[in-house]
């Protein structure tokens, strides 16, 4: 064997494809390319984000600017007048004489002023009101308050109670008769007064003994 014989292993090398050098070649005319188009021209490069021409993405989706309240509440609104509308078809019920007419969220769900229960009810100040109203719901604008009360109604709140006493283990019957508690100007101030009652039989004691003599 002679250093001119010398040949790499059958498949560790491969030729380096030349393209654009004739038909004949393999690779000739449109060098594997396809035909016309913006990827078959020299220097072409489309970056991966590129959508086309189309807006992108990246400003479609808004920037994160401003703040959202986290706690913010949703409401399920209806205005009063609606209210005083149905109110004065009998939606809500024909009162007793003399009495307002009861408003309340199931009223109003089964009135078909709300859709659902599952958020709470504000009464927004649209319209008109021309009876008297009781309505409860959970929250009012002022304008909703001033025009329920203007006509002889009443615009209660729902208030939620505070977390109850069982849930913090304390009876609370036991709260209410436990004794209150004793302060220490209490005990100063019940001091002289029992003072004065030990006092008061030993002086009438002293009084009755010179008239026994």
């Amino acid at each position: 064997m002679k250093l001119h014989d010398l040949r790499p292993a059958e498949g560790s090398h491969t030729a380096r494809t030349r393209v654009g050098r004739g038909i004949a070649a393999g690779k000739g005319k449109t060098a594997g390319r396809g035909t016309k188009g913006q990827k078959a021209r020299t220097g072409s490069s489309i970056p991966p984000w590129f959508e086309g021409g189309q807006t992108p993405a990246s400003q479609r989706i808004p920037k994160l600017r401003g703040f959202k309240r986290r706690f913010r509440v949703e409401y399920a609104v209806v205005n009063v007048g609606r209210i005083s509308e149905v109110a004065a078809a009998g939606g809500f019920g024909e009162p007793t004489a003399g009495a307002p007419v009861a408003v309340n969220p199931e009223l109003l769900l089964a009135a078909g002023l709300l859709g659902s229960l599952r958020r709470p009810v504000k009464v927004l100040g649209q319209g008109d009101v021309d009876r008297r109203l009781f309505v409860v719901a959970d929250a009012f604008t002022r304008s909703a308050t001033a025009k329920i009360e203007a006509a002889g109604g009443t615009a209660q709140v729902i208030e939620i109670p505070d977390e109850p006493l069982a849930a913090l283990g304390v009876d609370a019957h036991a709260a209410d008769a436990a004794p209150s508690p004793v302060t220490p100007v209490a005990v100063e101030a019940a001091a002289p007064a029992e003072a004065a009652s030990d006092e008061q039989p030993d002086q009438e004691q002293g009084s009755a003994s010179p008239e026994a003599e």
